[in-house]
C-alpha cells in the first residue's frame, strides 16, 4: 500500500464522534470476512503492538464478540462488542465496552465498493459526549489506535490475496 492509502481520521469539534476511513485493494466480501471472522480478527485487530484472545464471537443482530486485547505494555483490556445491526456485506453497528459496564461508544462500520476490486471501510464511533470522546483520545489514543487498526487490516488482507 502506498503512503497515500493510509487510514484517515476525522474528529469534528462539535460532535462526539471519531470517524476513520481506509480504502482496501480487495473485494468487499473479503474485507467483510476479515472484519467478522475470528480466524481473521486475531491477526489484525487492535493498534500496533496489540494482540487479542477471542473467547466467543456471534456476528448477528443481538450477537456478541467477547475478547481480550493485550497491550504491548502487558495490560489486558477485556472487551465486549454487542452487534445491534448486521447487514452482510454492507454494514455493522455495534456497542463496544467492557464487561459489566455501559458501552463506551457505538460504532457504525460501512463497507462500500469502490470499483470492481476496492472497498472503502468507514468506521464511525459515537461517544456519549464530546468530553468522553476527548478522554478516549487523550487516555487511550482512540483516533490514532483506530487508524493503526485499519492499517493493520490492510497488511493482513494483502496476505489473503494469493
Amino acid at each position: 500500500m502506498s503512503a497515500a492509502a493510509k487510514s484517515e481520521a476525522r474528529v469534528p469539534a462539535d460532535e462526539p464522534v471519531i470517524e476513520i476511513s481506509r480504502v482496501y485493494d480487495a473485494p468487499r466480501e473479503l474485507v467483510w470476512e476479515c472484519f467478522t471472522d475470528a480466524k481473521h480478527l486475531q491477526h489484525w485487530w487492535g493498534p500496533n503492538g496489540f494482540s487479542i484472545t477471542n473467547h466467543s464471537i456471534d456476528v448477528r443482530d443481538g450477537g456478541r464478540w467477547d475478547f481480550v486485547m493485550h497491550g504491548p505494555d502487558g495490560r489486558d483490556w477485556d472487551s465486549i462488542i454487542t452487534y445491534t445491526e448486521v447487514k452482510k456485506p454492507e454494514r455493522l453497528v455495534y456497542q463496544h465496552g467492557e464487561p459489566g459496564e455501559p458501552p463506551l461508544f457505538v460504532s457504525t462500520v460501512t463497507f462500500a465498493r469502490e470499483g470492481a476490486r476496492r472497498t472503502r471501510v468507514t468506521l464511525h464511533a459515537r461517544f456519549p459526549s464530546i468530553a468522553t470522546r476527548n478522554d478516549q483520545i487523550r487516555d487511550v489514543h482512540a483516533a490514532e489506535g483506530g487508524k493503526q487498526t485499519l492499517d493493520r487490516l490492510a497488511d493482513y488482507i494483502a496476505t489473503q490475496q494469493g
